[in-house]
């Protein structure tokens, strides 16, 4: 009896078996890709990318057997193809089965070769796959390249140099200038920095970089970490800039800093009481931007900062420790957008006890944007009051409670919300033209009915006549605050934005 009522489900379970395992000739079968094509983006020449997947569907009612799966470039191919955990030995591979409502899983890297130009190199190949049937299906795959020097087991400048602009640098194990060595960065250098890799100077560092050419320190990431978000565009891909103890004279101009751990850290001068007339660093024109740790850290030093833009933050945006410093034309905008336990926009600090060491002699903020998310993103610690800290902010945009004190606060709007029955305005993020927190995308530049437009006093001495743009501040009611003056829309501007 057990065996008669065994052989009829046997019987159901081989047919069921063999009907799944069918395979059909049927011209009208086909696979359904994931994705038509596989577009890597420009990478340096000679280091592999990281690896990009095709799923290849059966959603047919019998399974399809597949001739051959081949790289239309055969052995000599860009790309590396991986089906179902089989190499393609020589480009190509044949004769495989997908059952029905199955899938393959493809694996596809490339390897960017060196161009031999300044220009990036461009190059395609297809991934064929030959049907039993007859029918032939393909996959773009396409991808760039770039040259750069690749500096591994550290860069270490021991005298005076400039570094070439024909291509960009990628460091591995940082780099490193020596005290008494001065390097110099001209107009268009890149450096692009491995996780973990730090510029250091001991020496001295002069970076001479234009609008049109800045020099770009930046992480040597260059693929898409989601298909509408770049690596570039995310926060600690490296380390960031130290200025060691002792190192004075280092000059910024027109410097592209971004995607860092941390921006600028400079370190305290071994003095007592830093000399103005010698500050460790001076930024003009520069961008320190989507930062995770501290923008731009002043430790017992002088510094000058003029036209920059300083951003995103996770850390402070400025963090100023002891010492003298001053800002003009300044933007420091605190939207750090991965985190709400982001830092100050502005965090200033003294020392305690009257210690003279470390006490903040001189912070002035003129012409300035201060702002950030928060309802107050400026903050102090141990100011003291009795006239020793020479703190002052003079038409200036700021995000903290209003303050009657016009000793340190002359002439400046506060950014805050609106209260009842007082008239629109924009606070905050409102404040700017371009804030696009999908892509991480921004444009610090005031919009025309913004507050900080003409809010700028253009008669206090040793002011700079254009902005961070080049962009002249004299052709309107007023000087704005911050390093961008309001340009109005042309019709070109209109047509991108509504691409966008």
């Amino acid at each position: 009896m057990k065996l008669k009522f065994l052989l009829p489900l046997l019987s159901l379970l081989v047919v069921a078996c063999s009907d799944y395992e069918s395979f059909s000739d049927n011209p009208s079968f086909r696979l359904v890709f994931s994705q038509d094509t596989i577009a890597f983006d420009t990478l340096i020449s000679t280091i592999p990318s990281s690896t990009k997947t095709l799923y290849a569907f059966n959603n047919n009612s019998n399974g399809i057997r597949i001739s051959s799966i081949q790289l239309e470039g055969g052995s000599s191919s860009r790309f590396r193809v991986n089906v179902d955990g089989r190499y393609l030995a020589d480009g190509s591979w044949n004769d495989f089965e997908v059952l029905k409502h199955d899938s393959l899983i493809i694996r596809i890297e490339m390897t960017p070769p060196e161009v031999g130009s300044l220009e990036p190199l461009y190059f395609k190949d297809k991934l064929d796959f030959i049907l039993e049937n007859g029918v032939r299906q393909s996959v773009v795959l396409s991808g760039g390249s770039i040259d750069a020097y690749i500096q591994k087991g550290g860069m270490v400048i021991e005298e005076d140099a400039t570094l070439l602009t024909d291509k960009a640098y990628v460091i591995y194990d940082s780099l490193v200038v020596r005290k008494g060595a001065t390097l110099t960065l001209t107009e268009g250098t890149k450096l692009m920095f491995h996780d973990k890799a730090a510029l250091h100077v001991y020496g001295k560092l002069m970076v001479e970089g234009s609008y049109e050419k800045p020099v770009v320190l930046r992480g040597d990431r260059m693929d898409h970490m989601f298909d509408y978000l770049l690596y570039d565009n995310t926060p600690s891909r490296w380390e960031g800039v130290v200025i060691h103890r002792g190192s004075l004279g280092n000059e910024f101009t027109q410097l592209d800093l971004h995607s860092s751990c941390f921006g600028i850290i400079v370190e305290d001068t071994e003095e007592l009481k830093p000399d103005e007339s010698k500050p460790s660093v001076v930024l003009d024109g520069c961008i320190l931007h989507n930062i995770g740790g501290d923008g731009l850290q002043l430790n017992n030093c002088a510094s000058k900062v003029t036209n920059t833009q300083i951003s995103n933050t996770y850390g402070h945006t400025v963090n100023i420790s002891g010492g003298s410093h001053t800002f003009i034309y300044s933007t420091l905008a605190q939207f750090y957008p991965f985190t709400a336990s982001r830092g100050d926009a502005l965090h200033l600090v003294s020392s305690e006890g009257g210690d003279e060491y470390g006490l903040l002699r001189k912070a002035h903020f003129i012409n300035c944007v201060i702002t950030g998310y928060g309802p107050d993103v400026i903050m102090g610690e141990n100011i003291p009051d009795d006239g020793s800290c020479d703190y002052f902010f003079y038409h200036s945009f700021l995000n903290t409670p209003p303050v009657n004190d016009e000793e340190h606060f002359a002439d400046c709007i506060f950014d805050q919300d609106k209260k009842k029955n007082e008239e629109e305005r924009l606070v905050r993020q409102d404040n700017f033209i371009r804030f696009d927190t999908e892509n991480f995308i921004y444009d610090f530049t005031p919009k025309d009915d913004s507050r900080i437009r003409s809010l700028a006093d253009g008669s206090y001495a040793d002011l700079p006549p254009t902005d961070r743009r080049g962009v002249n501040r004299t052709g309107d009611e007023g000087p704005d605050a911050g390093c961008y003056e309001y340009v109005a829309p042309t019709d070109a501007d209109s047509e991108e934005e509504d691409k966008r």
